[in-house]
């Protein structure tokens, strides 16, 4: 499928080095000079690294199915057209939990870079777009007949110096109407999870998964995570950033603006339930991983035919 809006590359200078690319087994990698790098998997075209200050920035489990077997636990998986488990009354209802697009093999659409003024205004700092395509014709039978709608998906990830930015855009090709749910399920690395906090929550309404899924208001101005947490954060508004912070220094270790994704799912397992998931290691991981997910949730985008939607996050990490 063709890309939406291909950027057109900025003239880079020849004297700058380039971002480099690699395609080895169905796993596209680049890298900018400066030594950031993010690595993309086919299968779900999902992000397993994004290395940034010289670390890596996101969590995968080293029980992650990285052969195309099961969706990849960890980087950041792409929750597409359900979040969760399906309604039953709901035209996803024969549909996996979280959709298709994470379990879909997607193809590698193209790279493209580009300039921007560095921050210190006396040099040029350089981005790389990766864009991934996945349509109706390339899901298998069983996906088809669950969800028989004709669309067409494309997501970029872009690698700056600075941040990992991640967009989604959903085109209704058909003749129908659809409704969807998207999420970026963004596993986000830490040292130890007992340090962390999640600001920009207060005073918003969630969803408590935990709870029978019943609706509260968050009152900490800088949410510690000390037992199991799957909450639904609703109607945020995407261009005032979530913060993850560390509670020693009460330093941002990440930073999560949004474009049009109004909700934020807050998730770490904890202690039984990392036990419980065969593909979550080891065990003691849930003390090195927060999940922090942009996504529209809380209800259904509603897609014309011809339409299309866009929404995306930015994650900026400690510099």
């Amino acid at each position: 499928m063709d890309r939406s809006n291909k950027p057109s590359a900025i003239g880079v200078g020849t004297s700058l080095p380039q971002p480099s690319l690699s395609i080895q087994d169905n796993v596209i990698e680049a890298s900018l000079p400066t030594g950031q790098s993010v690595k993309v998997h086919l299968y779900g075209a999902t992000v397993t690294s994004w290395k940034a200050n010289g670390k890596e920035q996101l969590f995968v489990s080293e029980k992650a199915h990285l052969d195309g077997s099961k969706p990849i636990r960890g980087g950041i998986p792409l929750v597409f057209p359900v979040f969760g488990p399906p309604p039953q009354t709901h035209v996803t209802s024969s549909l996996p939990q979280h959709g298709f697009a994470r379990n879909s093999n997607w193809e590698f659409l193209g790279k493209s870079s580009s300039e921007a003024p560095g921050r210190d205004g006396d040099r040029t700092d350089l981005t790389v777009k990766l864009d991934f395509g996945l349509s109706h014709t390339m899901l298998t039978e069983e996906f088809r007949e669950a969800w028989p709608y004709e669309f067409g998906l494309v997501y970029s990830v872009t690698l700056t110096k600075d941040t990992l930015e991640t967009a989604l855009q959903v085109r209704n090709e058909g003749k129908q109407n659809f409704e969807f749910q998207v999420l970026m399920h963004t596993y986000l690395n830490v040292a130890d999870i007992s340090d962390v906090r999640v600001k920009g929550l207060e005073s918003k309404t969630y969803i408590d998964k935990v709870l029978q899924a019943t609706s509260h208001v968050e009152t900490s101005s800088a949410l510690p995570i000390t037992q199991e947490t799957d909450r639904v954060y609703q109607n945020l508004d995407p261009a005032v950033p979530v913060v993850v912070t560390s509670a020693k220094d009460d330093q941002p270790l990440f930073s999560i603006t949004r474009e049009a994704l109004k909700d934020v799912v807050v998730w770490n397992p904890w202690i039984e339930k990392a036990k419980g998931m065969a593909d979550f290691g080891p065990d003691e991981a849930y003390k090195n991983m927060i999940c922090v997910e942009a996504g529209s949730v809380s209800g259904w985008q509603t897609l014309e035919a011809g339409e299309a939607w866009e929404g995306g996050q930015s994650i900026k990490s400690r510099l």
